[in-house]
């Protein structure tokens, strides 16, 4: 590995003679000395010297120097006597000053500039927040037993969902990006019983909201042998909770500096039936409003000191042809969505696992076998009762962190209109 030492481990070295290296976050001229600051993956460490030149801001150095104890110096540690080498040196300065405690750049100067705009420490802490929710949920599901898959992201037909797809040419033959890996989850069910994906995802819908992205991250998970849904939520609470602490245990600087107000995830995470939730609304729509959502989050926090809400029972006709019915409610399903502080997080549910079912279930809904026949060969062959759930990682870490918009947690957001950087 390289010999070197992080910002972060300074301290451990004092009175010893080391190398650190980065970018030069800020450079600060006094009377008779002056100091440059670097900054590297783990932090910030301040060097001290009389010389009267100092390399640019984001130059990238190594320095050489010896650890002094200073509670002023960020670390409470800095490097006194250094030998500053330039590796390579900025063509011209960034949009805007990175030293600053605050962004002072509009949000589209940040994406059009984003190579180097996140490396603004509050720029990037989403993103680290981001991967530490990542790291919690691979660690979780192993846990739990199941086996991280790995599915295409090219698919031969547009029938995953009622969302417009990107067509593509494929050699001549025409193919789409896929909107979820929803039907080769549920396939490799039939393999490994308990699988999830980490991947990308990507909806043609021309929505340009704070919330919606052409192209994001989604977190799938599938498991057979359930009893229904409620062993699909259970699951759920799992994974979002093992989120949660590895946000609290990779990523406590960047919670730190946003602020970020962790949430706690009960023992048990409050649900209510779609039905209720129309009733406690007043609404009578076959689907919750943005505005539905942020109520019910509000009754929940109030009713039940939690900030999480499951909405179950969805109506048949709001979910996909392979949502479970409920046996004991017609027209309604053993769906259901998680809901987070005012916004629907999560959507999951029971599939149906007999072939006979999804053949019925097409032809009510006027759909043909054909485009399926991939799909439903899992089904020919026997398949448990099973189920899973979906959860948005941008959507996600910009709730958790209040973004007030989905392109804040993306490091290279595709939307309606942004294709680059």
């Amino acid at each position: 590995m390289i010999s070197r030492v992080l910002s972060a481990e300074l301290a451990q070295h004092a009175g010893q003679r080391v190398t650190i290296a980065g970018w030069v976050h800020r450079r600060r001229h006094l009377k008779s000395v002056s100091f440059l600051v670097v900054r590297d993956r783990s932090g910030l460490a301040q060097a001290v010297t009389d010389l009267p030149a100092l390399p640019a801001e984001e130059s990238v150095v190594e320095v050489t120097g010896t650890v002094e104890v200073n509670s002023r110096a960020p670390g409470g540690v800095e490097l006194v006597r250094p030998e500053i080498k330039v590796v390579s040196a900025p063509a011209e300065a960034p949009p805007f000053d990175l030293y600053r405690p605050v962004v002072t750049a509009s949000l589209p100067t940040v994406l059009d500039h984003a190579p180097v705009t996140l490396r603004h420490p509050r720029l990037r802490a989403p993103l680290e927040i981001s991967a530490a929710s990542v790291a919690g949920f691979r660690q979780t599901l192993d846990r739990l037993g199941f086996t991280e898959i790995h599915t295409p992201k090219i698919v031969a037909s547009a029938t995953e969902s009622g969302a417009n797809v990107f067509g593509i040419d494929y050699f001549g033959r025409p193919a789409y990006l896929a909107q979820s890996p929803q039907f080769y989850k549920q396939a490799m069910v039939g393999v490994f019983e308990r699988v999830y994906e980490v991947g990308p995802v990507f909806r043609a819908e021309p929505h340009d909201t704070v919330r919606h992205l052409a192209q994001y991250t989604s977190l799938d998970a599938e498991l057979g042998f359930v009893r229904d849904h409620r062993d699909v939520m259970a699951v759920l609470r799992e994974a979002v909770a093992g989120m949660l602490e590895s946000v609290r245990a990779r990523a406590s600087h960047a919670v730190e500096l946003l602020g970020v107000a962790l949430p706690e995830v009960p023992a048990e995470i409050p649900a209510v039936h779609f039905s209720e939730a129309q009733r406690l609304t007043g609404e009578s729509e076959p689907d919750l409003s943005p505005a539905q959502e942020r109520w019910l989050s509000e009754w929940a926090l109030r009713e039940h000191g939690s900030e999480f809400l499951f909405v179950t029972g969805y109506p048949m006709a709001k979910r996909p042809f392979y949502t479970h019915p409920d046996p004991d409610r017609p027209g309604y399903t053993n769906g259901f969505d998680l809901l987070f502080r005012g916004l629907e997080l999560v959507t999951g549910g029971q599939r149906l696992h007999r072939y006979d079912d999804y053949v019925r279930a097409l032809a009510e809904r006027g759909e043909a076998l054909e485009p399926y026949e991939g799909y439903l060969q899992a089904f020919r062959y026997g398949m448990p009762p099973h189920g899973g759930f979906a959860l948005g990682l941008e959507r996600w870490t910009a709730r958790l962190t209040g973004a007030a918009n989905i392109r804040q947690t993306t490091a290279f957001p595709r939307d309606l209109h942004r294709l680059s950087p």
